[in-house]
């Protein structure tokens, strides 16, 4: 029998989803586990949306809808934009897709031609590299460090461009870091993008769970920008609506327009019902979304102190998104619970196996060293996971 394709058989897994499938196959054993993996808010979908949702099946909103989505979701989402950032962007230049992680995937498959070079700074969420290679692009990892906040320099940047170079993946703030780039940086960045002609996919799905500095939006830099960036966004984590799969792009005409026609071959649309939904959480109050960042931000500041209080691990203090990056280096070497540690993945395996506390490794991100925790759990949760760390590493 022939094989398979070698793009997918060089595809990996989620780190995140794999981590959270072990933890939930525990707990179905009994087994007493706290899940820090998977960037899932805690709370409910607010009230009104799933009132929206259910009035929408009523109404028997269930079939098939343009390939962009529905134009009220879509004329939401650009008086949401204008709203909140200050960007202005017509409907017929906003793309709807089954989430965000699908918008990422469809972007670069309408940008990418086989062998086009993709910078991703390290640390970087989990999909980005493998959504690159599926698209037959080549991802050009660039290495930030602790002492300058993860964050990449202009300088950097400019190093890693070749004449093979399509575009440039930020996420501001950072998913596994929290770490927000200023205004200024942005500009710096941006000043480069232009004077060597890339794209750049600004994820901005954290962008309203910000509790240190300034956002700013690539797109908002200037309208030579506006013109290069594709921002991505979507209601999971601003909403808590992770399993309703709606996300979007927002880009100049000529891309949402191949994004729409790639939709249209590939899934369609995305779910009718979860699209009325979303046009409830773009429109309707916006007090309990507010209310779920500033309990983000209290289990933010309890996180860090903890974390810093104990010996052989530290952290920096995210600026926004629900994550702390863990540093773990000091551990490696050393053998806690009679288990050897020599990276993030022996740190995590023991720390699961022995504390009963599941984390994810670094190294899924690019960066072994460090240990990811999700915040996005209940502060007692987050109490007694600490204290198995702590328990753990006086081991």
């Amino acid at each position: 029998m022939k094989s398979i394709s070698k793009v997918a058989a060089g595809i990996a897994p989620s780190a995140t989803l794999a981590i959270t499938a072990t933890a939930n196959e525990m707990k179905a054993r009994g087994i007493d586990v706290i899940g820090f993996g998977a960037g899932e808010p805690d709370f409910p979908t607010p009230e009104s949306i799933k009132a929206a949702g259910i009035k929408a099946i009523q109404d028997n909103q269930s079939r098939y809808t343009p390939s962009a989505g529905v134009m009220p979701l879509r004329k939401a989402i650009s008086a949401y934009m204008e709203r909140t950032f200050g960007l202005s962007y017509a409907p017929n230049q906003i793309c709807v897709t089954s989430g965000a992680k699908h918008v990422i995937y469809i972007t670069l498959q309408v940008l990418l031609d086989p062998g086009d070079e993709v910078i991703l700074p390290a640390p970087y969420w989990v999909t980005y590299a493998e959504a690159i290679r599926m698209a037959g692009g080549v991802p050009v990892i660039v290495e930030t460090t602790e002492e300058n906040r993860f964050k990449m320099t202009p300088e950097q940047l400019r190093n890693a461009i070749t004449d093979k170079t399509k575009c440039l993946i930020m996420t501001n703030p950072s998913n596994p870091t929290g770490m927000l780039y200023s205004p200024d940086e942005v500009r710096a960045l941006s000043e480069i993008i232009c004077e060597k002609d890339l794209y750049v996919l600004d994820d901005e799905i954290y962008a309203c769970l910000i509790y240190n500095g300034e956002f700013l939006s690539f797109a908002s830099v200037s309208d030579e920008m506006k013109e290069r960036t594709i921002i991505i966004n979507g209601v999971s984590k601003t909403y808590a609506m992770t399993g309703w799969r709606i996300g979007f792009a927002a880009g100049n005409t000529e891309i949402m327009k191949a994004m729409s026609n790639y939709l249209s071959h590939s899934t369609g649309n995305a779910s009718n019902a979860a699209q009325f939904a979303s046009i409830e959480a773009y429109s309707g109050e916006q007090y309990t979304a507010e209310k779920m960042r500033q309990e983000f931000d209290r289990r933010r500041k309890y996180f860090v102190s903890r974390v810093n209080a104990m010996e052989l691990v530290s952290c920096l203090e995210p600026d926004g998104a629900f994550y702390v990056f863990m540093n773990v280096k000091k551990t490696f070497g050393m053998t806690l619970c009679g288990e050897q540690i020599n990276s993030s993945a022996d740190f995590c395996a023991a720390l699961l196996k022995h504390g009963l506390v599941a984390t994810v490794p670094g190294n899924a991100f690019g960066a072994d060293g460090y240990v990811r925790w999700s915040y996005a759990t209940s502060m007692e949760n987050i109490r007694n996971g600490l204290d198995r760390l702590e328990k753990f590493l006086q081991s």
